[in-house]
C-alpha cells in the first residue's frame, strides 16, 4: 500500500509518502535517489517528476510524452521541458567548478543535441539544469530492471490538470524564477480537495527543500496512488520504450 511522490530539490530529492492508506503523509529529503529507494519498501509505488527513458534521436517537440501533454495544460506548457537524446544528456558528466564551465558544458551538450535531432535543436537552460538528476535515475533503472514496474515518470502540472477535472491551473507556480504565492495556494487548495490535509501542506518543508517542492511531491504521491489503483492516465498509452527497454511515458 506504500505510495511515494518525489520531486527534485536543491540538495537532492524530496519524497512525500505514506505506508498505509490511512497514514498521515511524511516528507523526507534524500541526497540521492538510491538512498530514497532504500528508505521505502520494495513494493512501494513511486511517481517522480523527472524524465525517465531517453531517445536516441528526437523530433519536433522532444520526446513523445512531452509533445502529447503540452496542449493539455494551456499556459502552463512551458513547464514541460523538451528532453534531448541520451547522447546529449550524457555528453557532459563532470562537475562544474564555475559558472563559465557550466555554460561551456551547456553549449557542448547543445551541439550534441542538434546532431541528434530533426529539426536540429539545442538544449534549454532549464532542461540542462536537471541532466544530472535524469542520469541519476536512468542509471538505476538500467541497472535494476525491477524498478521499471514501480518507478514512474510524472509531471505536476499534468497531474494538477487531471486532478482538477481536466482544467489547467489558472495561475503560474513561479514568476521569473520566484514562487508565486497565488499559484502555490491554488495548487494547495486542489490537493486538499483531493485528500491531502492542509496542515501537512502548510508546514515548513524539510531542510534542503522549498515549499513548492513539497507541494509538487505531495501531488506526485497522489499520482503514485492512482497508478497503484490502476486509475492513472499514461501519455502515450501504451508507453513507448527506449533503447534499453525502459518505458517512456508521463503518468498522471
Amino acid at each position: 500500500m506504500c505510495v511515494v511522490g518525489v520531486d527534485g530539490c536543491p540538495v537532492g530529492w524530496i519524497a512525500v509518502g505514506r505506508r498505509r492508506i490511512d497514514d498521515f503523509p511524511s516528507a523526507r529529503v534524500f541526497a540521492t535517489f538510491a538512498e530514497l529507494l532504500e528508505a521505502y519498501p520494495d513494493d512501494a509505488t513511486i511517481a517522480v517528476d523527472m524524465p525517465i527513458g531517453l531517445p536516441d534521436f528526437t523530433r519536433q517537440g522532444g520526446r513523445g510524452p512531452e509533445a502529447l501533454v503540452r496542449p493539455l495544460i494551456g499556459q502552463r506548457q512551458s513547464s514541460v521541458f523538451s528532453i534531448p537524446s541520451r547522447a546529449a544528456v550524457y555528453a557532459e558528466v563532470d562537475p562544474f567548478s564555475t559558472v563559465e564551465t557550466w555554460y561551456a558544458a551547456h553549449r557542448r551538450a547543445s551541439e550534441v543535441a542538434r546532431r541528434t535531432s530533426d529539426p536540429p535543436r539545442g538544449v534549454s537552460i532549464q532542461a540542462f539544469a536537471i541532466f544530472a538528476k535524469i542520469r541519476e535515475v536512468d542509471v538505476l533503472i538500467r541497472e535494476r530492471p525491477e524498478l521499471r514496474d514501480r518507478v514512474h515518470e510524472s509531471h505536476p502540472e499534468v497531474a494538477f490538470m487531471l486532478l482538477n477535472g481536466g482544467q489547467a491551473m489558472q495561475t503560474p507556480k513561479k514568476i521569473k524564477g520566484s514562487v508565486n504565492p497565488a499559484g502555490l495556494n491554488e495548487r494547495k487548495a486542489l490537493l486538499v480537495r483531493c485528500g491531502h490535509a492542509s496542515e501537512f501542506l502548510d508546514r515548513a518543508p524539510p531542510s534542503g527543500a522549498t515549499g513548492d517542492d513539497l507541494v509538487d511531491a505531495a501531488c506526485m504521491m497522489l499520482v503514485a496512488d492512482r497508478i497503484r489503483r490502476g486509475e492513472a492516465v499514461s501519455f502515450p498509452d501504451p508507453p513507448g520504450l527506449d533503447g534499453f527497454g525502459i518505458p517512456v511515458a508521463i503518468h498522471a
